[in-house]
């Protein structure tokens, strides 16, 4: 008898798991739930808000093209917004144009991922709410960056690092590019924290420490006023944000999540308190160890294999992440920092494995299923 595995996303998570059980000779259909109907490459979101680097349609393919590989019969592809899950009738709504309809799953996989603040102004570092959008929003950014001759980027984490370094590399020396921190050290304290420091200052980007934003109000002339909870206020032409990062978990009760909204999985990966419920959990929406594209990649691997396992009646087994963590922050087109475990990377390093195309080449392996 077939039985039906629902992803909710496609990204990289969401994908990753539809080709690898799509690739297998199982009797299984998996239906692919996403709010947008193409894969979005968000990692080099950051570089393409940069006026004349990256034209969009390296960014994104259609998710129709990236399964039409397989038996029509094998898949299905919905594009909607994820509502509530009903574990005891092993059912999740989904909002369609129009309508509403409920589907009937054996095995569940969210892969719903993070998304950015709404109370800041709309930045396309994730899949907003349509293609249509996110593409409007990267345009509408790039015409922003071009007329600025002053950007405050927000948050010093991998993404508020990344994007001041891009906006430097182009813009250091004609545009005064400043990067808040809301510790007294980038990255949390990290160890990369210093050299990423230090590769953003040769590319003139001001650093500001101990300013974490409190609100952002937008002023008659254009420009955005900040005020930091220090009780400092700053003014700007343009405000990027990349703090506030929410995971799209409100398809569960709070009694699956953590306090901050995350999902709460178990070492293989199952949904805690839905175990014997078929519910997997993958990616930013999880967040454990950390967020993070190679994580989410081990993940993705880990949890197909596993509802391989159970659809076969045997026991999931735990998932293996990394051996050891990485972590690495392209900073501009020529340099970066990073470690491998407590080893520090050479910012060529860095460069060769990350900043010089952002990931960008691996996107066809979603496309063609090669990433599985």
């Amino acid at each position: 008898m077939t039985q039906t595995v629902v992803i909710l996303g496609g990204s990289y998570g969401g994908l990753h798991v539809a080709h690898a059980l799509l690739k297998q000779k199982s009797d299984i259909k998996v239906v692919l739930v996403s709010k947008s109907s193409h894969f979005y490459w968000n990692m080099a979101s950051v570089r393409a808000i940069v006026p004349g680097t990256i034209p969009d349609e390296q960014l994104s393919q259609p998710l129709s093209v990236a399964l039409e590989r397989y038996p029509k019969e094998k898949y299905e592809i919905i594009i909607g917004a994820v509502g509530k899950v009903d574990p005891a009738s092993k059912t999740v709504l989904i909002s369609v144009p129009g309508s509403d309809r409920s589907v009937a799953y054996d095995q569940l996989v969210i892969a719903t991922g993070a998304r950015s603040n709404p109370t800041g102004p709309p930045v396309p570092w994730k899949h907003l709410d349509s293609h249509e959008e996110t593409v409007s929003s990267l345009e509408n950014v790039r015409k922003q960056v071009q007329a600025a001759q002053s950007i405050i980027v927000a948050g010093a984490g991998a993404t508020g690092i990344e994007l001041a370094g891009e906006l430097a590399y182009e813009f250091g020396k004609t545009k005064e590019i400043t990067l808040l921190c809301g510790g007294q050290s980038l990255l949390s304290g990290d160890s990369v924290g210093p050299s990423a420091k230090s590769a953003l200052q040769k590319l003139n980007v001001k650093i500001q420490l101990g300013a974490r934003v409190a609100g952002a109000t937008e002023l008659p002339d254009g420009k955005t006023e900040l005020s930091l909870e220090n009780g400092e206020t700053m003014t700007t032409d343009l405000y990027l944000p990349t703090i506030g990062m929410l995971p799209n978990s409100e398809m569960l009760d709070a009694t699956y999540l953590s306090e901050k909204g995350y999902v709460v999985v178990d070492a293989s990966y199952r949904v805690k308190g839905l175990e014997k419920d078929g519910v997997w959990a993958i990616g930013d929406v999880v967040s454990k160890p950390r967020a993070g594209y190679l994580i989410t990649q081990k993940q993705a691997a880990g949890v197909a294999k596993n509802i391989l396992l159970t659809l076969q009646g045997k026991q999931p087994t735990n998932v293996k992440l990394m051996l050891v963590d990485i972590l690495a922050c392209a900073v501009g087109r020529s340099s970066g920092a990073g470690r491998i475990g407590f080893v520090k990377m050479p910012g060529t390093m860095v460069w060769l494995a990350k900043g010089r195309t952002l990931g960008i080449q691996q996107l066809p392996g979603y496309i063609d299923g090669s990433v599985a």
